[in-house]
Formats: C-alpha cells, structure tokens, sequence
C-alpha cells in the first residue's frame, strides 16, 4: 500500500540548489501564512492541536516545547535546527538536507515567528562538512529573496562527538564548550543557549511545520494513532536487499517496513533508534511504528540469522562507552562495567551472577544517569537478555 508523503514530498522533486524550483512547489506559502495572518499564539496552537511530537529521538510534544519557549521572559530567543544526526545507522536527516534544504528554513523560520526569536542556529554534524557549501547556498538564496525579513540564521559545525546530539550538550557545543549534558532544570524553554529561552528541533520535526500550517492540524492529525500523529521517516540498513530512507505512517507493522520496503529474510532480531535503541526479535514484527511501543530517532537496523546477539551488543556497548561525556558516574562506569561483563560472555566466560549483575546495573542506570545517552545505554542490554537469554546462557563458563 502506497505510504503518503509528507517529509519527504519535495525530495527528488524540486532541484535543492535553486529556490525558484522550491517556490514553483509552493515554497514559503506557509511562512507567508503564519507572518500574515497568524499570531504567534495561534501558530503554537495549531503546532500543539496536531499532535506533532519531536522526530529527534524523546518524542516530546513539539507544541508544548513552543508555548514554553514563546511564554517565557527574555531579551533574546533562540531557535537551534539540530542535524547532528550522530545516532548509529541513522542517515535520514542527511538525505532531507540533500534534496530539500528550503523547506528546513522554511520550518526555522516559522518557528522563530512563534517564539519571538531573531536568531537562529543549524547545528551541522563534522561528518556533513560536504553538506555546508550546500546549505550555505540555500540559506544566502533566501536572505537574497527577503525572506528572513529581520531573522538571522547561521550554520555551526560539530566535531564529531555523539553526546552533542543530546540538547543540552549541543548547546555547551554552540557556546564554544565541552559538549556535555546539562543538570535539569532549568529546561531549555526558559533558560537555553547562553541562558536564553531556547527551542531545540532536529531536521524531520522542523520539516512537518511548513504542511502543518498550510493544511492545518486536523490534516495532519488525522494520519498515525492516538498518540503518535503524522509519518515518520526510517533510515532502513543491515541485512536488507533495499536499504534506504522510508516515510511511514505512524502506527505502520515494522513489518511492512523491513519485510516488504526492505526486502529482509530470515529476520533474527530488529534494532529500532540506533546504538540506544530497542531491540525486537524477529516473531514481533507486527509491533506497530509508533511512539507507544518504540521509535527512537529513526534508524532501523536488521540482522539476520547469521548474526550473534552477544557480538552486537558488545560492540554497541563498546561505542557508548567511547561516546560517554564521563560527567555523571552511572553513565561513566556503568558502560564501562557491562563492556567488561559482555566481554566475558563474548569469550564464554560468563557467569549467572553475572547476568543478574547486569539487569541490576541496567536499572540503575536508567534511573540515574543525567541525561538520555545514559539513561537509554541498558536498553539494548535488557532486551536482548529479555528475547535472547538462552544465548547468553550457553556462553556461562562450564
């Protein structure tokens, strides 16, 4: 069944160097719109009545992150696109910045509307340093059009370390810091970048504002569940014959996805949201793409059975390990500690004790780390052991 396209329905469609094939599509209708005959309340409003939640990974009400911000007292406002996109076998936000970087500002700008904000940022992960002439292109195409008309948006470049995708440590990233992740609160809305009331957006998210204002929110409200609205773009890798980057409607069987789009086979397990993602076996694939089961930012990645559990939790947690900012302990020796265990099992050498060590480990962590990387490290851990223990078993030192 033909999925409907709303993220990527300008991809492949109109040239992404020139901005009058973005305008014969009806670019920068829907700015035009909310400048004139909306007020910044009334945009929040539509924002937060069409369900739209964060495509970054916490799926966080978009609208309520708005009416946060626009509420909140200051002298100055920021709106921060984030296209660090640093989450394993996620390549999605890439190929929206390659063949539609118009509708993204058009998003942004919309956006800083809402809030009140004159400045904006486009946080461009190191590894997309090909990506900046690109977008610097777009960008100085729409000032030379007057379409900020007053809004200034500039592009800052990462270097390379995964906690930067994380909000708070981004914005540590922008300000010239070490990128680590923030205590809370206060949040972002009223005390974000340089202490200014802040929204924080990554690439999918800000790329549904454009249609939501131009179709309204029953539109869009009216595609996915109850509590996921709107499509959902996967970037789709591993053993599959058709990896790619897929647009779903919320709510859609991973089936549909991986088995049909894809073309897998002989399906062993699912890793849905990257390195911090969730893991299925391969008898769950009916388990609905939604934000009431698991979503995460995006990336799915597929192993058949030729793969071994334990080898790719181990290398995941390898990464982790690598990419932890060291701020707060339960991250910091906590991934440290199941590298060592799974390393054990990888060698059979584990023990039981030991797998009880590790959900033990895995619960405090999620309850203590500071931030998301920590928080959600276990999750890979603990679903594996949930869907595969036997294989964690036959590895126990005889």
């Amino acid at each position: 069944m033909p999925q409907p396209r709303v993220v990527l329905k300008n991809c492949d469609v109109i040239d992404p160097k020139r901005i009058d094939s973005y305008l014969e599509n009806g670019g920068f209708k829907a700015l035009a719109k909310a400048r004139r005959e909306m007020t910044p309340e009334q945009i929040t409003g539509e924002i937060k009545d069409s369900g739209l939640r964060g495509r970054g990974g916490a799926g966080f009400p978009c609208g309520i992150k708005w009416e946060g911000a626009r509420t909140a007292s200051g002298d100055a406002k920021y709106v921060i696109c984030n296209a660090d996109e640093g989450e394993v076998g996620t390549f999605k936000d890439r190929y929206i910045l390659e063949k539609d970087p118009f509708t993204l500002i058009e998003g942004i700008l919309i956006a800083g509307h809402a809030i009140g904000a004159k400045q904006g940022y486009i946080y461009l992960r190191v590894e997309y340093h090909y990506l900046l002439d690109h977008l610097q292109n777009a960008l100085n195409q729409v000032k030379q059009k007057g379409y900020l008309n007053g809004f200034s948006l500039e592009i800052r470049e990462g270097a390379g370390a995964y906690i930067c995708g994380e909000e708070s440590a981004l914005m540590d990233s922008i300000e010239g810091k070490r990128g680590e992740a923030r205590y809370r609160p206060p949040f972002p809305t009223t005390s974000g970048l340089w202490g200014k009331p802040t929204i924080i957006n990554n690439v999918e998210t800000l790329m549904n504002i454009p249609p939501i204002i131009m179709n309204g929110a029953d539109w869009f409200s009216q595609m996915g569940t109850e509590r996921s609205k709107g499509t959902k773009v996967f970037s789709v890798s591993g053993d599959v014959d058709k990896p790619g980057v897929y647009e779903m409607v919320l709510g859609s069987p991973l089936r549909e996805l991986v088995e049909e789009l894809a073309m897998a086979k002989n399906i062993k397990l699912v890793q849905i949201g990257g390195a911090t993602g969730r893991i299925l076996p391969g008898d769950k694939l009916d388990t609905p793409l939604a934000f009431e089961a698991m979503l995460g930012a995006g990336a799915v990645t597929v192993y058949d059975q030729s793969r071994d559990v334990i080898d790719i939790i181990h290398r995941t947690m390898e990464f982790l390990v690598e990419e932890s900012c060291g701020k707060c302990t339960p991250c910091r020796q906590g991934t440290e500690v199941m590298v060592e265990v799974l390393a054990k099992f990888h060698r059979s050498e584990g023990s039981l004790r030991e797998l009880r060590n590790l959900e033990a480990l895995s619960s405090a962590m999620m309850l203590s780390s500071l931030c998301g990387l920590g928080q959600a490290a276990p999750n890979a851990v603990m679903d594996s052991l949930q869907y595969f223990r036997d294989e964690y078993e036959k590895r126990v030192a005889k």
